[in-house]
């Protein structure tokens, strides 16, 4: 069972070297023309249970003009005089109601680039238990995925997909109902790569 201690040498634990929507990619990648990339933020929300540490997520609204009914963490852009962290916490707040107070923050992973053009901070926490209050306007459901089922290497699969005239493959972690991929996906991968270096 992965404990909070592991968790935590795993958050501090270097180096950073960043990661990417391009990391199983690297040909698309080199052949894109240089873009600008707006920073955003996202919460790694943990919750203890009896049986264990749980990952908060999040199934975005299936009307959303970007990314709709994918399984994402709470989070968005980080706005003009705002920290990545503080992004983090409002839009936490924003989409499932979750108190700022109510969480206490272990620490960063690795700058994540997306394919829209982001470069993402996910910031790891622990929470308290909370009721969610969902904004219907951007989340349709939330839910929780036990930490050791995510941070096992077997349950997370590389699948690919045409995109773009290009054939682009991807980490993907099917749960139940719920298809884990993309971004998501491989920040869960940075997690459990250093959670396994640190056991």
């Amino acid at each position: 069972m992965i404990t909070l201690d592991l968790v935590t040498r795993a958050v501090k634990a270097g180096p950073f070297d960043g990661s990417s929507d391009y990391d199983l990619n690297p040909t698309i990648k080199a052949a894109l023309p240089e873009r600008k990339l707006r920073p955003a933020s996202v919460l790694i929300p943990l919750i203890e249970h009896n049986d264990g540490w749980r990952v908060i997520l999040t199934k975005r609204a299936s009307h959303l003009k970007h990314h709709p009914g994918q399984v994402s963490f709470p989070g968005g852009k980080v706005e003009a005089g705002e920290s990545g962290i503080t992004a983090a916490l409002r839009e936490a707040e924003e989409e499932i109601g979750l108190p700022r107070a109510a969480v206490d923050m272990i620490g960063s992973l690795d700058v994540h680039e997306t394919v829209t053009n982001f470069t993402v901070t996910p910031f790891v926490g622990l929470i308290e238990d909370f009721k969610p209050v969902i904004d219907i306007g951007e989340v349709e459901e939330v839910f929780e995925v036990p930490l050791d089922f995510l941070m096992a290497g077997e349950n997370m699969i590389v699948q690919g997909r045409n995109w773009q005239g290009h054939r682009r493959q991807y980490y993907t972690i099917p749960y139940g109902p719920y298809y884990i991929w993309g971004a998501t996906a491989r920040m869960i991968k940075v997690l459990a790569d250093r959670v396994a270096q640190c056991r």
